[in-house]
């Protein structure tokens, strides 16, 4: 019986789901675990808090239950496409601390972009606390816009979305910009403005702490808040950006498949009416259709097939000594094969 554990490793949650009974085709998902994410392969201890985050939503599915060994392990982490050396250290620690003969990590939108296309081509546009657009082509050519995390990209995300709405909020405050809504939204969520900075940086991931925002700010903008309004169009005009020019880098004649996935979708019409408009002007034919399935759908694609276009962009580690079915950490590292 194939056994797998798909991850979904991102700022602001980390859900595993273990899968039985199936190749990636079909099979049972078990229920869905969540804890809080982690900041990111490329931040500071970005590998050891990433390793955590795992551990913690991997190991009670494996105590209900299933005490056997997994075929694979696949992690879709946020920041692993810009610090692939850091996807390969968390596969090989991860191979530590599983009962798993596989591992494979690779960036959470790369896990989207097989989940929301079923492992085919096109162009997946992933927003969530971060923003990415991934394209693959119809050669195999490969385009990755905008995921340079908070401070030098991410635009459109739900942190961006968020920090422009708080920093409204404080121009309000100060009487350097217009009143707008998101100032009392801000001291509702966040008490006294004064102590804004502080609050923002509270629970060490302020990126995280921005993005939850983002609910307010639209909601401000659906209120009809200008300054709220703005936000959100210039949020949706950024990301349209980010998937035109995706849908530019890559190889294929035909109309071009593309979907938007991840948790900014839930804002709704405020972001995704200006988001359609935007993408309306692509001088390329673009099929907009809702996604087939979610991240952790296509981390278990990956992990139980290598053959996917996603390959190239996939850190793989396989185990080739034994080890108990009891996670346990130990001592010494397996040896591993790397690919």
């Amino acid at each position: 019986m194939t056994a797998a554990v798909a991850v979904d490793l991102g700022k602001t949650g980390c859900r595993a789901v273990l899968w039985t009974g199936g190749t990636s085709d079909t099979g049972v998902a078990h229920d869905v675990h969540e804890v809080p994410g982690a900041p990111g392969l490329a931040a500071e201890n970005g590998v050891a808090a990433a390793r955590a985050a795992v551990r913690a939503a991997v190991l009670p599915l494996l105590g209900d239950g299933h005490g056997g060994r997994l075929d694979a392990v696949c992690v879709g982490a946020a920041g692993a496409a810009t610090a692939p050396e850091a996807a390969r250290a968390l596969a090989g620690l991860l191979l530590d601390d599983l009962p798993t003969d596989e591992v494979a990590v690779t960036s959470d939108a790369v896990t989207a972009h097989a989940g929301a296309l079923g492992g085919r081509t096109g162009v997946v546009l992933a927003i969530g606390t971060g923003s990415v657009a991934i394209g693959i082509g119809d050669d195999g050519s490969f385009a990755r816009v905008d995921g340079w995390g908070p401070w030098l990209g991410d635009e459109g995300s739900g942190a961006w979305i968020g920090a422009a709405g708080l920093r409204a909020a404080l121009r309000a405050h100060d009487g350097r910009g217009p009143h707008t809504a998101l100032l009392a939204a801000a001291a509702g969520r966040f008490g006294d403005p004064d102590r804004l900075p502080a609050a923002l940086g509270r629970d060490g991931n302020p990126a995280r702490t921005a993005a939850s925002f983002a609910p307010e700010v639209a909601r401000a903008a659906a209120a009809g808040d200008g300054i709220a309004s703005t936000i959100i169009t210039d949020a949706a005009a950024a990301l349209g950006e980010a998937v035109l020019t995706a849908a530019r880098r890559i190889v294929g004649d035909d109309a071009l498949p593309v979907t938007v996935t991840g948790g900014l979708t839930g804002l709704g019409e405020p972001l995704t009416g200006p988001l359609a408009a935007a993408l309306g002007g692509s001088p390329r034919p673009l099929l907009v259709r809702p996604p087939l399935g979610d991240p952790l759908d296509g981390a278990r694609l990956l992990a139980l097939d290598a053959s996917a276009p996603h390959e190239p962009h996939v850190a793989r580690v396989r185990r080739t000594t034994d080890l108990p079915t009891v996670p346990t950490l130990p001592v010494t590292s397996p040896a591993v094969i790397q690919e």
